[in-house]
């Protein structure tokens, strides 16, 4: 199989609350391991690449310290590794588990954020996930956020049990979709054509590639840690979990 025909068929989107599945490897190189279909999330708008394990058919197990798109050929995911044994080649079925633990708290932040786009009026210039906190920094000039009151607002929106959808509109709307879009450092996914976006029910609605939870009551209580002043038109907003 030629690498320019090559596509690791995402399962994420799809299957979010899956963490495991078998598949056949499609390529290995100095990149990783690729598989046919994954349910490894790679990088992407801040939220970090699953890790996990692949087993072999004689049980050698490798760990899987990181999942990236691959930069040129985007439809091909790689399985970071930091040993590819030898015997591992095109062909191979391998199973594969994900670090269920991490990816879960990773869905619950990245669904957390979007609660916290909906209360703060601003363009969001940057994001940071990972499985203990999380971060947005938005366009304000002035220091107008107060921690105490972004933690209410919050909290009350999590527990509110809204649900979280996972929609697809077509990239012809893709002018639309930028009009609604609160990060501006990054241009909303497009994904054979359509751009995928996350709803939360009367809440919120954004271009979104990242993993999230079904419900918001699943994200449990947070709280903001710290306000920062990175610039003069910055501020960054860190969330952690209670």
């Amino acid at each position: 199989m030629s690498v320019h025909t090559m596509e690791t068929l995402a399962l994420f989107d799809s299957a979010p609350y899956q963490n495991a599945f078998s598949a056949r490897v499609i390529a290995v190189s100095e990149q990783g391991i690729a598989l046919e279909h994954t349910l490894f999330y790679p990088t992407g708008g801040g939220q970090p690449g699953d890790t996990g394990y692949l087993t072999l058919p004689d049980d050698t197990r490798i760990n899987v310290t990181g999942t990236v798109r691959d930069p040129v050929l985007r439809s091909i995911i790689w399985h970071q590794v930091e040993h590819c044994p030898t015997q591992l080649s095109a062909g191979v079925q391998v199973d594969a588990s994900l670090d269920w633990e991490r990816r879960y708290q990773h869905m619950k932040m990245h669904t957390c954020l979007h609660l916290l786009c909906s209360i703060i009026d601003a363009p969001v210039t940057g994001c940071s996930i990972s499985a203990d906190k999380g971060r947005l920094d938005f366009d304000l000039p002035e220091m107008t956020l107060d921690k105490d009151s972004i933690t209410r607002d919050l909290n009350a929106l999590i527990e509110q049990a809204h649900e979280v959808r996972s929609l697809s509109m077509p990239a012809s709307e893709y002018s639309t979709l930028l009009q609604i879009t609160r990060t501006q450092a990054v241009a909303p996914p497009v994904i054979q054509g359509a751009v995928r976006v996350i709803e939360i029910a009367g809440i919120d609605i954004q271009p979104c590639g990242g993993t999230h939870v079904i419900n918001t009551e699943e994200i449990g209580r947070v709280f903001c840690e710290k306000i920062e002043k990175k610039s003069k038109h910055n501020r960054r907003v860190i969330l952690r979990f209670e």
